[in-house]
């Protein structure tokens, strides 16, 4: 059986760098207008909505602050796979940020595996990695 991992446990290691960003994130970032910076924030203060032990997933529900009075949410699928590594699957804006999703709905965005798409891999940027686990040292 698959090991469950919690996102506390995962966190150390993005602070590290040890995480990919996989293309179904990046076609999401161009296409909604968020960065590595704002994804990386938002699993910082993220939780946990659903974890998928059968395929090692998760989904994380964190947020974007922009400001003092904007705050939107992103949703986050994570894959655990790889003992000392991270995957960030896919990252979103949800639709409707308030509606509770289906367990299809969830099961189907946590099993994406981008069949139509290349399968390739960023290395972490370092300088959004410093400049935003930095910046939560000072918070």
């Amino acid at each position: 059986m698959p090991k469950i991992r919690r996102l506390d446990s995962l966190l150390p290691l993005v602070e590290q760098g040890l995480y990919r960003l996989g293309p179904h994130v990046a076609r999401h970032m161009v296409q909604e207008g968020f960065d590595e910076r704002d994804l990386l924030q938002a699993l910082r203060w993220g939780r946990e909505l659903a974890v998928y032990p059968e395929d090692e997933r998760m989904l994380v529900l964190g947020y974007m602050i922009f400001g003092s009075r904007l705050k939107l949410p992103l949703h986050i699928v994570l894959d655990y796979s790889r003992p000392r590594w991270v995957d960030i699957v896919t990252a979103f804006i949800p639709d409707r940020p308030h509606h509770v999703y289906s367990r299809a709905r969830l099961a189907a965005l946590i099993r994406y595996d981008g069949g139509r798409e290349e399968l390739s891999w960023a290395a972490p940027d370092e300088a959004a990695l410093k400049s935003v686990f930095a910046r939560g040292e000072n918070d």
